[in-house]
């Protein structure tokens, strides 16, 4: 049986989870968080000594979550060939834009944090292996000559997140005049198959550890 503390701690976090979602830290409020969970002030300071307190552990969760039970198998990804690892990757990156399941906000949560990254944000990564972005980095390292450098790798990385993050950040906004995008099943399996050879033309461009500029 769930105690009634257990209970009201759990409530703050499904509501905190999908606000901080929704709207990204900054944004989302302690009264918007009350209001949902349906509970007092009182019980985030009890539980989490305040919002910085609650969205460190909604981190936590869903660091834990999207490293530990992603759909992202790291040794199904190698069993793939480089260019189907890819567009799985793409494709995993942007399943919030459909708002399917928990996963989903938990990415949409990294994703605001990739273009204002909150002082919660800072200390909690400064804390904790981004195993996460470790899959972006084999994958493209796959595409590219064994002798790039590290710090290419990284930058190759999360440039290829980057390119989904802009569309899962902003998913409301391109519902919207002047874009007016339907935003379907149909929609992000295009779209991940353009990211993924966007991706694929970049990668390429990388001979000898060195971009090709001409």
């Amino acid at each position: 049986m769930t105690r009634p503390a257990e209970y009201t701690r759990n409530l703050i976090i499904r509501a905190a989870v999908s606000l901080f979602a929704e709207k990204g830290f900054e944004r989302s409020s302690v009264r918007d968080i009350v209001t949902k969970a349906r509970v007092n002030q009182a019980a985030i300071n009890y539980h989490f000594k305040g919002k910085d307190g609650l969205y460190f552990e909604v981190l936590k969760i869903a660091f834990k979550a999207l490293t530990e039970n992603a759909g992202l198998d790291a040794e199904e990804l190698k069993s793939l060939s480089r260019e189907q690892a890819l567009g799985r990757f793409v494709r995993h990156q942007l399943r919030p834009l459909l708002f399917q399941d928990e996963m989903s906000r938990y990415i949409r949560m990294f994703a605001w944090e990739s273009a204002h990254p909150s002082k919660v944000f800072r200390k909690f990564i400064a804390t904790n292996t981004s195993s996460y972005l470790s899959t972006a980095l084999d994958i493209v390292r796959r595409f590219l000559p064994p002798n790039t450098q590290d710090q290419e790798a990284l930058c190759a990385a999360i440039c290829l997140m980057g390119q989904c993050n802009v569309f899962v950040r902003n998913r409301d906004l391109f519902t919207q005049d002047p874009f007016r995008m339907t935003i379907d099943e149909q929609f992000v399996d295009e779209l991940s198959g353009l990211i993924t050879r966007v991706a694929i033309g970049g990668l390429s461009h990388i001979e000898d550890g060195r971009l090709k500029t001409a």
